[in-house]
C-alpha cells in the first residue's frame, strides 16, 4: 500500500497545490486521484502565473476570448474557471461520497481587493456563481482586512478557503470569522452548512529563521506552529459554541496545512507531510512533495490533540530571540505582497499574450 493511501486512511485529505491545463490534458490529475489518493486541489496567483506564462496551452482560448472582447482580470478568471471546473468535475464523485466535506478546488479573489471588504465579498459571490460548482472554494486571505469579508461571504453561503494564515492566533481569528458567519445564518433561519477550510502556512517559518537560531532548532518551527494551531482547532471543535452550531446542521471548517514543500535541501523532502499527519485535516502539497511521499513516505505518530511539545519548542525559539507574534505578522504581510506581485505578473503575461495573439490573427 502506498504511503499516500495510508495517510488518507489515517483520515487526512491529500490535496495537490497545483493546477494547469497541461495537468488535466495529460491525465496527470486523473492519475493523482486514482493512484495517489488525491481528493482536492488548491491554486493561487503564482500557480496560474507559471501555468499561463510557461506554456502555450492557453493560447487558443486567449485568442478566442480576446476576440469576444475580454481582457485583463475578466480574461484570467475565464481561463482559471475553465481549468478549475474541469478539475471540480473530476473530484465530484469524492465530493458527493463525502457529503460535501471533501473534493474541493480553490480559486483566489484578486489580492488587489485586500482592503475592500464589500468588493471582496461581492467578487467572491460572483466567482462562485460563475463557476457553478458546489465544490469550488473561493480563497480570501485571513488578514485583518480580510476577516470581515470572510464572515460576510460565509453568511452569504459562499464556500471559503481562508488563506495566508501563519499562526495559531491568526487561525483562531479566521475560525471566529467563520463561526460568526455561520451563527448569523442560523439566526436568520438559513441553512448553516457552508463549507470552509482554514489554511495555515508552514514551511515559510523555517525559511525565515534558518540563519537566526541554533542548529538544533533548524526546521523545527513550522511543525511546532502547526501543532499549536491543531490544538486550537480541537479546542474549537470541543467547545459548546461549535457544538451548538453543529446541532443546527453546520459542518466544521477544517484545518488545512499549506506550504508543505520542504525548502531546505538538507532536510527530508517529506518533512511536513510526515510531521503533520492528523485526522480530519487537509495537507495540500506541491507535485514534487506528493510524488516523494508516494515513493518513499512513511507515517509517524499522528499530531497530538494537546499540541504535544509545541509549547516547549516555541519557548526555545523565543529564548533564541525570535519574536513569534511579530514574525507571524511579517510573514502574512510578505505573503500578501507576494501574491500581489504574482497577480500583477500574471495579468501582465495575459495582456502580453493577448496582444501577440491579436496581432498574429
Amino acid at each position: 500500500m502506498k504511503a499516500t493511501q495510508k495517510l488518507h486512511d489515517l483520515g487526512q485529505s491529500i490535496w495537490v497545490d497545483n493546477i494547469s491545463r497541461g495537468m488535466i490534458k495529460s491525465g496527470t490529475l486523473r492519475r493523482y486521484i486514482d493512484e495517489l489518493s488525491v481528493t482536492g486541489l488548491t491554486s493561487n496567483p503564482t500557480i496560474f502565473d507559471h501555468a499561463v506564462g510557461k506554456s502555450a496551452d492557453y493560447d487558443e482560448t486567449i485568442r478566442r476570448k480576446v476576440a469576444q472582447g475580454l481582457s485583463g482580470e475578466k480574461l484570467f478568471f475565464e481561463l482559471a474557471l475553465e481549468d478549475l471546473t474541469q478539475a471540480a468535475d473530476m473530484f465530484r464523485p469524492i465530493h458527493e461520497r463525502t457529503a460535501g466535506l471533501d473534493g474541493f478546488v480553490s480559486l483566489e479573489v484578486s489580492p488587489l481587493l485586500a482592503h475592500d471588504t464589500k468588493k471582496t465579498t461581492a467578487v467572491a459571490k460572483a466567482l462562485h456563481e460563475q463557476g457553478q460548482r458546489s465544490n469550488l472554494f473561493i480563497k480570501i486571505p485571513g488578514t485583518p482586512e480580510g476577516l470581515p469579508a470572510i464572515e460576510e461571504s460565509i453568511f452569504a453561503g459562499v464556500p471559503i478557503n481562508v488563506t495566508l494564515l501563519f499562526s495559531a492566533e491568526q487561525y483562531v481569528a479566521a475560525a471566529d470569522a467563520f463561526m460568526r458567519g455561520i451563527e448569523r445564518r442560523i439566526a436568520a433561519g438559513l441553512r448553516p452548512h457552508v463549507a470552509s477550510v482554514a489554511s495555515i502556512f508552514i514551511s515559510r517559518w523555517d525559511v525565515a529563521v534558518k540563519d537566526k537560531v541554533p542548529s538544533a532548532l533548524v526546521n523545527q518551527l513550522g511543525i511546532a506552529v502547526g501543532k499549536q494551531a491543531f490544538r486550537e482547532y480541537h479546542k474549537l471543535l470541543d467547545s459548546p459554541r461549535w457544538q451548538r452550531a453543529f446541532n443546527e446542521g453546520a459542518r466544521p471548517q477544517r484545518l488545512l496545512f499549506a506550504s508543505t514543500g520542504t525548502k531546505d535541501p538538507k532536510a527530508s523532502d517529506i518533512l511536513y507531510v510526515k510531521g503533520l499527519a492528523a485526522p480530519f485535516t487537509v495537507n495540500t502539497m506541491p507535485d514534487a512533495t506528493l510524488q516523494a511521499f508516494a515513493d518513499h513516505g512513511d507515517l509517524g505518530a499522528p499530531l497530538p490533540i494537546d499540541g504535544g511539545d509545541c509549547d516547549k519548542v516555541l519557548a526555545d525559539f523565543s529564548k533564541a530571540g525570535i519574536d513569534l507574534g511579530a514574525l507571524a505578522n511579517q510573514l502574512q504581510d510578505e505573503g500578501a505582497k507576494s501574491f500581489v506581485k504574482s497577480w500583477n505578473d500574471l495579468i501582465g503575461v495575459i495582456e502580453s499574450k493577448s496582444n501577440t495573439l491579436r496581432k498574429a490573427s
